[in-house]
Protein backbone atom coordinates (compact mmCIF):
# COMPACT_ATOMS: atom_id res chain seq x y z
CA UNK A 1 0.00 0.00 0.00
CA UNK A 2 1.52 3.71 -1.21
CA UNK A 3 1.38 6.67 1.38
CA UNK A 4 -1.98 8.18 -0.34
CA UNK A 5 -4.78 7.93 2.10
CA UNK A 6 -6.69 4.68 1.55
CA UNK A 7 -10.78 4.54 1.78
CA UNK A 8 -11.94 1.79 4.57
CA UNK A 9 -15.05 0.67 5.83
CA UNK A 10 -16.29 3.16 8.94
CA UNK A 11 -14.25 6.29 7.73
CA UNK A 12 -10.39 6.84 6.25
CA UNK A 13 -8.01 4.89 7.32
CA UNK A 14 -4.46 7.45 7.20
CA UNK A 15 -1.52 4.71 6.81
CA UNK A 16 1.10 7.46 6.25
CA UNK A 17 2.61 7.82 10.22
CA UNK A 18 3.37 11.78 9.63
CA UNK A 19 -0.40 12.59 8.55
CA UNK A 20 -1.49 10.43 12.06
CA UNK A 21 1.00 12.15 14.28
CA UNK A 22 -0.70 15.68 12.54
CA UNK A 23 -3.60 14.26 13.88
CA UNK A 24 -2.42 13.40 17.52
CA UNK A 25 -0.80 17.04 17.54
CA UNK A 26 -3.76 18.86 17.03
CA UNK A 27 -5.26 16.83 20.13
CA UNK A 28 -2.39 17.44 22.34
CA UNK A 29 -2.65 20.69 21.36
CA UNK A 30 -5.62 21.17 22.62
CA UNK A 31 -5.41 18.44 25.57
CA UNK A 32 -2.54 21.06 27.12
CA UNK A 33 -5.02 23.93 26.04
CA UNK A 34 -7.95 22.96 28.00
CA UNK A 35 -5.62 22.14 31.11
CA UNK A 36 -3.48 24.77 31.19
CA UNK A 37 -5.93 27.82 30.40
CA UNK A 38 -6.58 28.25 34.17
CA UNK A 39 -2.94 29.48 34.55
CA UNK A 40 -3.49 32.66 32.92
CA UNK A 41 -6.92 33.13 34.18
CA UNK A 42 -6.03 32.37 37.71
CA UNK A 43 -5.70 35.68 38.89
CA UNK A 44 -9.11 36.68 37.60
CA UNK A 45 -10.85 33.80 38.76
CA UNK A 46 -8.94 34.40 42.03
CA UNK A 47 -10.52 38.15 42.20
CA UNK A 48 -14.14 36.88 41.25
CA UNK A 49 -14.58 33.83 43.48
CA UNK A 50 -12.20 35.24 46.65
CA UNK A 51 -9.89 32.51 46.63
CA UNK A 52 -6.80 31.96 48.38
CA UNK A 53 -3.28 31.26 46.65
CA UNK A 54 -3.17 27.84 47.90
CA UNK A 55 -6.98 27.44 46.22
CA UNK A 56 -5.55 27.90 43.41
CA UNK A 57 -2.94 25.70 43.94
CA UNK A 58 -5.85 23.13 44.26
CA UNK A 59 -7.25 23.78 40.99
CA UNK A 60 -4.44 24.08 38.47
CA UNK A 61 -3.24 20.93 40.64
CA UNK A 62 -4.88 17.90 43.13
CA UNK A 63 -8.46 19.12 41.77
CA UNK A 64 -7.14 17.95 37.53
CA UNK A 65 -4.08 15.61 38.93
CA UNK A 66 -5.37 13.51 41.06
CA UNK A 67 -7.61 11.55 38.85
CA UNK A 68 -6.00 12.31 35.65
CA UNK A 69 -2.95 10.20 37.21
CA UNK A 70 -5.12 7.48 38.77
CA UNK A 71 -7.19 6.74 36.06
CA UNK A 72 -4.69 6.60 33.60
CA UNK A 73 -3.28 3.55 34.58
CA UNK A 74 -6.23 1.45 33.86
CA UNK A 75 -7.29 3.13 31.25
CA UNK A 76 -3.88 2.76 29.81
CA UNK A 77 -4.66 -1.38 30.22
CA UNK A 78 -7.08 -1.11 27.98
CA UNK A 79 -5.42 1.15 25.85
CA UNK A 80 -2.59 -1.68 25.46
CA UNK A 81 -5.61 -4.76 25.26
CA UNK A 82 -5.29 -6.13 20.96
CA UNK A 83 -9.28 -5.44 20.68
CA UNK A 84 -8.86 -1.58 21.84
CA UNK A 85 -9.73 0.84 19.01
CA UNK A 86 -7.07 3.46 20.15
CA UNK A 87 -8.69 6.13 17.67
CA UNK A 88 -12.04 5.82 19.37
CA UNK A 89 -10.65 5.69 22.90
CA UNK A 90 -8.64 9.42 22.28
CA UNK A 91 -12.20 10.88 20.66
CA UNK A 92 -14.20 9.91 24.07
CA UNK A 93 -11.43 11.09 26.54
CA UNK A 94 -11.13 14.42 23.81
CA UNK A 95 -15.20 15.13 24.18
CA UNK A 96 -15.28 14.64 27.77
CA UNK A 97 -12.37 16.41 28.59
CA UNK A 98 -13.52 19.33 25.87
CA UNK A 99 -17.41 19.34 27.64
CA UNK A 100 -15.91 19.59 31.10
CA UNK A 101 -13.79 22.81 30.20
CA UNK A 102 -16.56 24.93 29.10
CA UNK A 103 -18.76 24.15 32.06
CA UNK A 104 -15.59 25.53 33.84
CA UNK A 105 -16.27 28.97 32.59
CA UNK A 106 -20.37 28.01 34.47
CA UNK A 107 -18.90 27.50 37.50
CA UNK A 108 -20.10 29.60 40.61
CA UNK A 109 -18.09 29.03 43.28
CA UNK A 110 -14.17 27.06 43.86
CA UNK A 111 -16.94 23.62 44.92
CA UNK A 112 -18.66 23.69 41.33
CA UNK A 113 -15.06 24.96 39.94
CA UNK A 114 -12.98 22.18 41.27
CA UNK A 115 -15.71 19.57 40.10
CA UNK A 116 -15.08 20.80 36.58
CA UNK A 117 -11.27 20.66 36.85
CA UNK A 118 -12.12 16.98 38.07
CA UNK A 119 -13.38 16.43 35.14
CA UNK A 120 -11.42 17.87 32.89
CA UNK A 121 -8.86 15.34 34.41
CA UNK A 122 -10.94 12.13 33.77
CA UNK A 123 -11.26 13.14 30.27
CA UNK A 124 -7.76 13.83 29.90
CA UNK A 125 -6.29 10.57 31.45
CA UNK A 126 -7.03 8.55 28.22
CA UNK A 127 -5.07 10.62 25.78
CA UNK A 128 -1.09 10.29 26.43
CA UNK A 129 -0.96 6.87 26.44
CA UNK A 130 -3.00 5.43 24.17
CA UNK A 131 -1.04 7.86 21.93
CA UNK A 132 2.66 7.11 22.98
CA UNK A 133 1.58 3.65 22.13
CA UNK A 134 0.08 4.58 18.78
CA UNK A 135 2.98 6.13 17.57
CA UNK A 136 5.34 3.76 18.75
CA UNK A 137 3.62 0.90 16.47
CA UNK A 138 3.59 3.43 13.71
CA UNK A 139 7.32 4.68 13.68
CA UNK A 140 10.88 2.60 13.58
CA UNK A 141 12.68 2.52 16.93
CA UNK A 142 15.27 4.95 15.31
CA UNK A 143 12.99 7.82 15.06
CA UNK A 144 10.88 7.00 18.16
CA UNK A 145 12.37 10.01 20.11
CA UNK A 146 11.78 12.37 17.17
CA UNK A 147 8.35 11.68 16.65
CA UNK A 148 7.23 11.09 20.34
CA UNK A 149 8.86 15.14 20.69
CA UNK A 150 7.07 16.08 17.71
CA UNK A 151 3.58 14.75 19.60
CA UNK A 152 4.93 16.50 22.57
CA UNK A 153 4.95 19.96 21.03
CA UNK A 154 0.95 20.04 22.18
CA UNK A 155 2.19 20.98 25.36
CA UNK A 156 4.40 24.10 24.62
CA UNK A 157 2.13 25.07 21.62
CA UNK A 158 -1.24 24.64 23.64
CA UNK A 159 -0.03 26.43 26.44
CA UNK A 160 0.76 29.41 24.27
CA UNK A 161 -2.58 29.08 23.09
CA UNK A 162 -3.56 28.83 25.92
CA UNK A 163 -1.51 32.38 27.17
CA UNK A 164 -2.41 34.12 24.39
CA UNK A 165 -6.38 33.06 24.05
CA UNK A 166 -6.90 33.16 27.92
CA UNK A 167 -5.60 36.37 28.30
CA UNK A 168 -7.08 38.23 25.05
CA UNK A 169 -10.28 36.86 25.62
CA UNK A 170 -10.31 37.62 29.29
CA UNK A 171 -9.26 41.39 29.11
CA UNK A 172 -12.08 41.40 26.41
CA UNK A 173 -15.21 39.26 28.01
CA UNK A 174 -14.10 37.46 31.16
CA UNK A 175 -12.34 34.36 32.01
CA UNK A 176 -15.86 32.49 31.94
CA UNK A 177 -16.25 33.22 27.98
CA UNK A 178 -12.28 32.11 27.20
CA UNK A 179 -13.05 28.80 29.20
CA UNK A 180 -15.98 28.00 26.88
CA UNK A 181 -14.07 29.53 24.05
CA UNK A 182 -11.73 26.98 24.23
CA UNK A 183 -13.88 23.95 24.99
CA UNK A 184 -15.57 24.08 22.09
CA UNK A 185 -13.17 22.91 19.11
CA UNK A 186 -12.42 19.74 20.76
CA UNK A 187 -15.57 18.69 21.05
CA UNK A 188 -15.98 19.11 17.40
CA UNK A 189 -12.71 17.44 16.35
CA UNK A 190 -13.88 14.37 18.87
CA UNK A 191 -16.38 13.63 16.06
CA UNK A 192 -13.65 13.96 13.38
CA UNK A 193 -10.73 12.17 14.44
CA UNK A 194 -12.03 9.00 13.62
CA UNK A 195 -13.03 9.55 10.59
CA UNK A 196 -9.19 10.63 9.82
CA UNK A 197 -7.25 7.86 11.64
CA UNK A 198 -7.32 4.75 12.14
CA UNK A 199 -6.02 2.49 14.83
CA UNK A 200 -2.70 0.75 12.99
CA UNK A 201 -3.98 -2.75 14.70
CA UNK A 202 -6.65 -2.56 12.05
CA UNK A 203 -4.49 -1.67 8.99
CA UNK A 204 -2.43 -4.66 9.26
CA UNK A 205 -2.05 -4.48 5.79
CA UNK A 206 0.01 -1.32 5.73
CA UNK A 207 3.87 -1.51 5.17
CA UNK A 208 4.23 1.57 6.74
CA UNK A 209 3.17 0.53 10.53
CA UNK A 210 5.53 -1.70 12.83
CA UNK A 211 2.92 -4.49 12.98
CA UNK A 212 4.60 -7.06 13.50
CA UNK A 213 5.75 -5.39 17.15
CA UNK A 214 2.02 -4.08 17.26
CA UNK A 215 -0.31 -7.27 18.50
CA UNK A 216 -0.40 -8.53 21.74
CA UNK A 217 1.27 -11.77 22.24
CA UNK A 218 0.84 -12.39 26.20
CA UNK A 219 -1.94 -10.73 27.95
CA UNK A 220 0.01 -9.11 30.90
CA UNK A 221 -1.85 -8.09 34.47
CA UNK A 222 -1.25 -4.21 35.74
CA UNK A 223 0.72 -6.47 38.58
CA UNK A 224 3.21 -8.39 36.15
CA UNK A 225 3.14 -5.16 33.47
CA UNK A 226 4.17 -3.02 36.79
CA UNK A 227 6.46 -4.88 37.78
CA UNK A 228 8.02 -5.65 34.22
CA UNK A 229 8.63 -1.68 33.92
CA UNK A 230 10.32 -1.33 37.03
CA UNK A 231 12.47 -3.96 36.76
CA UNK A 232 14.61 -1.44 34.42
CA UNK A 233 16.86 0.69 36.58
CA UNK A 234 17.15 3.23 33.79
CA UNK A 235 12.99 3.55 33.66
CA UNK A 236 12.82 3.82 37.21
CA UNK A 237 15.72 6.82 37.12
CA UNK A 238 13.37 8.11 34.23
CA UNK A 239 10.22 8.27 35.80
CA UNK A 240 12.22 9.77 38.87
CA UNK A 241 13.85 12.94 36.22
CA UNK A 242 10.25 13.73 34.79
CA UNK A 243 8.57 13.35 37.58
CA UNK A 244 10.21 15.80 39.24
CA UNK A 245 10.36 18.14 35.80
CA UNK A 246 6.96 17.88 35.75
CA UNK A 247 6.62 19.21 39.71
CA UNK A 248 8.59 22.31 39.04
CA UNK A 249 7.22 23.15 35.51
CA UNK A 250 3.68 23.21 36.36
CA UNK A 251 4.37 24.99 39.78
CA UNK A 252 6.97 27.93 37.29
CA UNK A 253 3.94 27.63 34.97
CA UNK A 254 1.19 28.41 37.01
CA UNK A 255 2.90 30.70 39.55
CA UNK A 256 5.40 32.85 36.74
CA UNK A 257 2.59 34.46 35.33
CA UNK A 258 1.37 35.23 38.56
CA UNK A 259 4.77 36.51 39.47
CA UNK A 260 4.73 38.84 36.23
CA UNK A 261 1.21 40.07 37.26
CA UNK A 262 2.06 40.57 41.00
CA UNK A 263 5.41 41.65 40.67
CA UNK A 264 5.93 43.44 37.46
CA UNK A 265 2.34 44.61 37.27
CA UNK A 266 1.76 43.34 34.28
CA UNK A 267 -2.07 42.68 32.72
CA UNK A 268 -3.26 39.18 32.07
CA UNK A 269 -2.72 40.21 28.47
CA UNK A 270 0.99 41.43 28.81
CA UNK A 271 1.93 38.33 30.96
CA UNK A 272 0.02 36.43 28.50
CA UNK A 273 2.16 37.33 25.79
CA UNK A 274 5.43 37.39 27.86
CA UNK A 275 5.25 34.53 28.72
CA UNK A 276 3.85 32.99 25.14
CA UNK A 277 7.76 34.39 24.34
CA UNK A 278 9.45 33.00 27.07
CA UNK A 279 8.08 30.04 27.58
CA UNK A 280 5.12 29.04 24.49
CA UNK A 281 8.08 29.44 21.35
CA UNK A 282 10.95 28.60 23.16
CA UNK A 283 9.13 25.09 24.79
CA UNK A 284 8.21 24.66 20.84
CA UNK A 285 12.04 25.00 20.18
CA UNK A 286 13.28 22.67 23.13
CA UNK A 287 10.64 19.62 22.62
CA UNK A 288 11.78 19.68 18.99
CA UNK A 289 15.88 20.19 19.19
CA UNK A 290 15.29 17.57 21.88
CA UNK A 291 14.07 14.88 20.20
CA UNK A 292 16.15 15.49 17.15
CA UNK A 293 19.09 15.22 19.38
CA UNK A 294 18.07 12.49 20.59
CA UNK A 295 17.23 10.32 17.64
CA UNK A 296 21.06 12.05 15.76
CA UNK A 297 23.26 11.25 18.64
CA UNK A 298 21.54 8.17 20.05
CA UNK A 299 22.63 6.05 16.80
CA UNK A 300 26.35 6.63 17.86
CA UNK A 301 26.15 5.92 21.56
CA UNK A 302 22.30 5.10 23.39
CA UNK A 303 23.72 7.06 26.62
CA UNK A 304 23.59 10.03 23.85
CA UNK A 305 19.58 9.84 24.11
CA UNK A 306 19.51 11.89 27.44
CA UNK A 307 22.69 13.75 27.04
CA UNK A 308 20.76 17.07 26.36
CA UNK A 309 17.97 16.62 29.36
CA UNK A 310 20.73 16.29 31.77
CA UNK A 311 23.36 18.84 30.96
CA UNK A 312 20.60 21.16 29.81
CA UNK A 313 19.12 21.44 32.98
CA UNK A 314 22.15 22.03 35.07
CA UNK A 315 22.91 24.95 32.91
CA UNK A 316 19.15 25.85 33.02
CA UNK A 317 19.15 26.59 37.07
CA UNK A 318 21.33 29.21 37.55
CA UNK A 319 20.20 31.41 34.58
CA UNK A 320 16.59 30.69 35.91
CA UNK A 321 17.53 32.44 38.78
CA UNK A 322 19.10 35.29 37.31
CA UNK A 323 15.47 35.76 35.11
CA UNK A 324 13.85 35.81 38.88
CA UNK A 325 15.67 38.12 40.25
CA UNK A 326 15.94 40.76 37.75
CA UNK A 327 13.59 43.86 38.32
CA UNK A 328 13.04 44.87 34.63
CA UNK A 329 9.83 42.39 33.47
CA UNK A 330 11.75 42.43 29.74
CA UNK A 331 15.02 41.34 31.22
CA UNK A 332 13.61 39.06 33.42
CA UNK A 333 11.27 37.10 29.81
CA UNK A 334 14.60 37.37 28.20
CA UNK A 335 16.56 35.34 30.79
CA UNK A 336 13.72 32.40 30.72
CA UNK A 337 14.00 31.80 27.21
CA UNK A 338 17.15 29.58 27.03
CA UNK A 339 16.28 27.33 30.19
CA UNK A 340 12.63 27.22 29.01
CA UNK A 341 14.30 25.81 25.58
CA UNK A 342 16.73 23.57 28.10
CA UNK A 343 14.03 21.95 29.97
CA UNK A 344 11.42 21.34 27.23
CA UNK A 345 14.01 18.90 25.80
CA UNK A 346 13.18 16.46 27.84
CA UNK A 347 9.82 14.87 26.61
CA UNK A 348 10.65 13.47 23.47
CA UNK A 349 14.23 11.51 24.55
CA UNK A 350 12.54 10.49 27.97
CA UNK A 351 9.20 9.11 26.63
CA UNK A 352 11.19 7.85 23.72
CA UNK A 353 13.30 5.50 25.99
CA UNK A 354 9.94 4.48 28.12
CA UNK A 355 8.51 2.79 24.52
CA UNK A 356 12.01 1.12 24.00
CA UNK A 357 12.70 -0.13 27.80
CA UNK A 358 9.23 -2.60 27.26
CA UNK A 359 7.91 -5.26 25.57
CA UNK A 360 5.26 -3.77 22.78
CA UNK A 361 2.34 -5.36 24.97
CA UNK A 362 3.49 -3.19 28.20
CA UNK A 363 3.68 0.35 25.88
CA UNK A 364 0.69 1.93 27.13
CA UNK A 365 0.68 1.22 30.76
CA UNK A 366 4.78 2.05 30.73
CA UNK A 367 3.76 5.81 29.42
CA UNK A 368 0.72 5.87 31.60
CA UNK A 369 3.03 5.41 34.87
CA UNK A 370 5.30 8.48 33.97
CA UNK A 371 2.23 10.05 32.95
CA UNK A 372 1.09 8.94 36.87
CA UNK A 373 4.65 10.70 38.55
CA UNK A 374 4.47 13.44 36.10
CA UNK A 375 0.58 14.53 37.02
CA UNK A 376 0.09 13.29 40.59
CA UNK A 377 3.59 14.63 42.12
CA UNK A 378 4.36 17.07 38.96
CA UNK A 379 0.83 18.67 38.20
CA UNK A 380 -0.94 17.65 41.89
CA UNK A 381 1.70 18.89 44.08
CA UNK A 382 3.90 21.66 42.00
CA UNK A 383 0.86 24.47 41.86
CA UNK A 384 -0.35 23.37 45.40
CA UNK A 385 3.18 23.97 46.90
CA UNK A 386 4.39 26.55 45.79
CA UNK A 387 0.90 28.38 46.58
CA UNK A 388 1.61 27.08 49.97
CA UNK A 389 4.54 28.20 50.36
CA UNK A 390 3.60 31.91 48.88
CA UNK A 391 1.07 31.87 51.57
CA UNK A 392 3.44 30.51 53.88
CA UNK A 393 5.74 33.31 53.09
CA UNK A 394 3.77 36.29 52.72
CA UNK A 395 3.82 37.80 56.67
CA UNK A 396 7.60 38.08 55.59
CA UNK A 397 7.65 38.37 51.85
CA UNK A 398 4.49 40.41 51.27
CA UNK A 399 4.01 40.73 47.27
CA UNK A 400 7.20 39.33 46.39
CA UNK A 401 6.12 35.68 48.21
CA UNK A 402 5.72 34.37 44.86
CA UNK A 403 9.49 35.45 44.02
CA UNK A 404 11.12 33.96 46.80
CA UNK A 405 9.44 30.54 45.74
CA UNK A 406 10.78 31.01 42.18
CA UNK A 407 14.25 31.52 43.55
CA UNK A 408 14.11 28.08 45.11
CA UNK A 409 12.59 26.09 42.15
CA UNK A 410 15.35 27.36 39.99
CA UNK A 411 17.89 25.60 41.94
CA UNK A 412 15.48 22.46 42.24
CA UNK A 413 16.59 21.98 38.00
CA UNK A 414 19.55 20.00 39.46
CA UNK A 415 17.64 16.99 41.06
CA UNK A 416 16.04 15.33 37.45
CA UNK A 417 19.42 16.87 35.65
CA UNK A 418 21.19 14.45 37.96
CA UNK A 419 19.03 11.53 37.74
CA UNK A 420 18.33 11.60 33.43
CA UNK A 421 22.18 11.50 33.65
CA UNK A 422 22.34 8.23 35.56
CA UNK A 423 19.58 6.71 33.28
CA UNK A 424 22.06 7.18 31.05
CA UNK A 425 24.25 5.33 31.85
CA UNK A 426 21.54 2.42 31.59
CA UNK A 427 20.71 2.93 27.91
CA UNK A 428 22.87 0.73 26.32
CA UNK A 429 22.47 -2.10 28.30
CA UNK A 430 18.36 -1.69 28.63
CA UNK A 431 17.19 -0.43 25.27
CA UNK A 432 15.57 -2.86 23.44
CA UNK A 433 15.94 -2.83 19.71
CA UNK A 434 12.16 -3.08 18.57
Amino acid sequence: MNDRTAVRSGGLAITNPKIMLFALLLVYILNFLDRQIVNILAEPIKGELGLSDTQLGLLAGPAFAVFYAVLGIPIARYADNAKTNRVWLISICLAVWSAMTAICGVAQNFVQLALARIGVGVGEAGCTPAAHSLIADSVPPEKRSSAIAFFGLGIPIGGLLGLIIGGVVNDQYGWRIALMLVGTPGILLAFLLPLLIRDPRRCADSAHFNTAESPVKAKLSIRDAVREVFASKAYLYVFIAASFTAFLSYGKGLWTISFFIRSHGLSTTEAGLAMAVALGISGIIGTWLGGKMADVFGKRDKRHILTLPAIGMAIAAPILFAGYWAEDWRIAVALLILPTILNSAYYGPAYGCVQGLVRPEARAIAASLVVFGQNLIGLGMGPLLFGMLSDWLQPMAGGESVRWVLYGAAWLGLIPAFFFWRASLRLNAELKSG
